[in-house]
């Protein structure tokens, strides 16, 4: 086979530009990954047109892993540790050729590493990175370590610290396994649910929750200590909740694992949420705003003092937008000081207080102190009581720029809820600034994306403001998206700004229905018209929208 050069390649089938190129193998310096990698990360080509252009220029068949039985026996040629480290599968030997399904068939290297050490001549073929991961773990699963711990333990009475600190011990394995499983689903959550008949273990991925296996029953005592000792909580305390945090490096990324564990009455729940420190940082040009909102946006963040409000459920990013807020604020002439509960990202030149209430720091104490340090914008992680908004209100009237989230249903309701904590309405009216209610709605997987006709629902919901399509976008589901049509997520935005009519009605008390009114006579796009807008886009669906926005 010719050793063709891959951005060679490329250029040749028009994918990309010999600009792209130049810019992107720059990049690629910065960012340490392989060409292909980076090419696929920045959005230059996706997926499915690099396996394409490999098959039509190469000659490199493309194979359909979830559609392929494979051996297990075959785990026993090529180590699980050389499969996970160039992304690889050993999936047919015939004679004295070994057939391996490669992320990167072009990896050269893995090739030859592989030809020296199993002694077999290797046939290369292409599969999707996702499906190659599945592969691994499906081959080189938990089993072993499961089927290990069985034979060895037979109740939760056998938990030996020991044990549960030796890293060649099944339990650690498994656990290992687990997170590894988790990251390469990009799940952000790990639920361990003790149920009567057995351990459930569930990821959270793309917002939605799915079991991936189930442990006996009697395993859930020493998946349970090894998980508190890993996150320094105290394995012998099972009555009261416990909340703590870990460090682990997972595929070559640095991950901060949140724990939290709650009694219940078959045993202790634990749920893991996994915080990538490599992917922390976000532009606020990478937030999905569309163009209207997004000049709206900057023009709020841009004012020296008041008060800007993140508004939405738990899970709805929230975080991710205040720190990309931060990340675009942050300069060395100013002095930003945050207050939150937990700190989930550590942010250089920025400082950042955590809350403790066992020791009587809760926001409103940190909040006194903070405004004795010279800020110049402050991070409220969230305004949960009166005293701590009236002290957030307070520093946003003496000249600071306050940051916050609410937890309300849309944009207005913030000015209805701060009202309800004892606020009085002028105070609202002269520090607010502008109001972001966010959602996160599922993405259409770009590998199985599929045009249809427009059905009579969708066309009544798009006929009620006006606008008429004839066609949409789903997921028809395939292996990169686990067959449900979705992989990733974007954000819905509506944002709210006060203009000096608005900031009169506000004092004058007036019903959240004449605030919306006057808000969306001033061009305010509410959730359900920046989810459609975004539907129209081929971003998500219809059914996504209306499962995370009220419809009038």
């Amino acid at each position: 086979m010719a050793r063709k050069r891959l951005g060679d390649i490329l250029i040749e089938s028009g994918m990309i530009s010999e600009e792209q190129l130049k810019k992107a193998l720059e990049e690629q310096k910065k960012s340490k990954l392989k060409l292909g990698d980076h090419l696929l990360q920045t959005g230059y080509i996706t997926e499915q047109q690099l396996i394409e252009t490999l098959e039509f220029q190469l000659g490199i068949p493309h194979v359909r892993l979830f559609r392929y039985r494979l051996d297990p026996s075959l785990s026993s040629i090529v180590p699980e540790e050389v499969a996970r480290r160039n992304m690889l599968i050993p999936i047919k030997k015939e004679g004295n050729r070994l057939t391996i399904a490669m992320v990167d068939p072009m990896d050269y290297f893995a090739i030859d590493e592989l030809r020296m050490s199993t002694g077999f001549a290797i046939e290369p073929v292409i599969a999707t990175r996702d499906e190659v991961q599945r592969a691994i773990n499906r081959i080189y699963s938990m089993q072993d370590s499961v089927k290990e711990l069985m034979e060895n333990i037979n109740s939760a009475s056998d938990v030996e610290e020991a044990e549960v600190m030796d890293e060649d011990s099944p339990i650690v394995r498994l656990v290992n396994q687990m997170f590894e499983q988790a990251t390469q689903l990009r799940a952000s959550d790990i639920h361990i649910d003790p149920q009567d008949d057995g351990v459930r273990i569930r990821y959270r991925i793309d917002g939605m929750l799915r079991t991936e296996r189930v442990l006996p029953r009697h395993m859930h005592g020493i998946l349970t200590a090894r998980l508190k000792i890993m996150a320094n909580l105290n394995i012998a305390e099972r009555r009261v909740p416990q909340d703590g945090r870990m460090q682990l490096r997972i595929a070559y990324k640095e991950y901060d694992i949140r724990v939290s564990v709650l009694p219940t009455v078959f045993g202790e729940k634990m749920v893991m949420r996994l915080l990538d420190l490599t992917n922390v940082m976000m532009e606020i040009d990478q937030l999905g705003l569309t163009r209207r909102n997004l000049v709206a946006f900057r023009e709020i963040i841009r004012k020296p003092n008041g008060i800007f409000l993140l508004t939405g459920p738990t899970g709805s990013g929230k975080s991710t937008t205040l720190y990309a807020v931060l990340h675009h604020l942050n300069r060395e002439d100013v002095n930003i000081i945050t207050v939150e509960d937990p700190v989930e990202y550590q942010l250089e030149g920025i400082n950042q207080v955590q809350v403790n209430s066992a020791i009587g720091m809760t926001f409103a104490s940190s909040l006194r102190s903070i405004l004795r340090q010279d800020p110049d914008i402050i991070m409220i992680g969230e305004m949960r009581d009166t005293e701590t908004a009236e002290i957030g209100i307070r520093a946003a009237l003496t000249g600071h720029q306050v940051l916050s989230t609410l937890h309300t249903n849309d944009a207005i309701s913030s000015v209805i809820r701060m009202s309800d904590m004892g606020i009085e309405p002028f105070l609202i009216a002269s520090s607010v600034n502008g109001v972001m209610a966010q959602r996160l709605v599922r993405r259409i997987c770009k590998e199985c994306r599929d045009e249809y006709p427009v059905n009579e629902h969708e066309q009544a919901i798009f006929a009620q403001r006006g606008v008429k399509v004839e066609k949409l976008w789903r997921g028809k589901g395939c292996a990169a998206c686990n067959l449900t049509g979705y992989r990733g997520r974007a954000a819905l935005h509506e944002i709210f700004s006060l203009d000096d009519t608005m900031r009169r009605m506000i004092a004058e008390r007036a019903p959240a229905s004449e605030l919306r009114r006057h808000a969306m006579k001033n061009g305010m796009i509410l959730l359900l018209d920046d989810g459609l807008i975004k539907v129209t886009q081929g971003i998500t669906t219809m059914e996504e929208v209306l499962r995370v926005c009220a419809t009038e």
